[in-house]
């Protein structure tokens, strides 16, 4: 009963988290998770919630999703979906867990300090970061950095950054949990406990939504920018 208390915790405040930058509920859930029980449980259990909230976000910001956009990343993360969840079932991820946290505090910590233009990158680019994106969140649950970084290099506004990334991720996370109960990873365990913190999740991400309304796209990129580089920490450590 406590694990699954404080696993209702840790999704409420993933919700928050994602419900304020459009990613980072992985950052959160998945370290505190692993404290809890086995990452085997704990990364399928992060991408069912991670549904829940990019689910809930998608109906909020439909509106603003242009599919042009979306469609890149979401077609170069289908056989990165596949080759993550093979690198989870056999391989030790903690070699791609330590170059991708070393790479994620370099590009954060330059973002930080100095104030870059726009590169807006050939949408070739967005490809190539949804396959990685799509590797990363199977093996490992991480949110997809990639992308993040891809779209923040843009000069869209901050709520086309935010509905493009709600909409990678949620069409994204439903293909990642369908390889994921074909290979085995979700079980009834899985699915008990996601339902239990189903309502936290929920509260979270609303009230995340209701704070970023109030924040500029400079302060959006700040934080998007400082959670990255939370998470590259975090991936170093684990």
């Amino acid at each position: 009963m406590t694990v699954l208390l404080l696993s209702c915790l840790v999704f409420l405040l993933a919700g928050l988290i994602q419900g304020l930058t459009g990613f980072g509920g992985g950052l959160v859930a998945i370290p505190l998770l692993c404290l809890l029980m086995d990452v085997k449980l704990a990364v399928p259990l992060s991408i069912l919630s991670g549904l829940a909230i990019t689910t809930t976000m998608a109906f909020e910001l439909r509106r603003l999703m242009d599919w042009r956009k979306i469609l890149p990343m979401l077609v170069g993360s289908l056989p990165g979906v596949f080759a993550g969840t093979f690198l989870l079932k056999l391989a030790d991820p903690a070699v791609i867990n330590r170059m991708l946290g070393v790479l994620l505090i370099a590009i954060s910590a330059v973002n930080l300090t100095i104030r870059p233009r726009p590169l807006n990158p050939h949408v070739a680019w967005g490809y190539i970061a949804g396959f990685f994106s799509g590797a990363i969140t199977a093996s490992v649950g991480a949110g997809g950095p990639p992308v993040i970084i891809y779209t923040t290099l843009t000069d869209w506004k901050k709520d086309e950054i935010k509905a493009t990334l709600t909409g990678f991720f949620v069409l994204n996370g439903y293909i990642t949990a369908v390889v994921h109960a074909c290979s085995g990873m979700i079980t009834r365990s899985t699915l008990t406990a996601f339902a239990a913190s189903l309502a936290f999740v929920l509260a979270g991400t609303y009230a995340g939504s209701a704070i970023s309304g109030r924040i500029n796209r400079r302060t959006y990129l700040r934080v998007v920018y400082a959670l990255l580089m939370a998470l590259g920490i975090v991936m170093l450590a684990r």
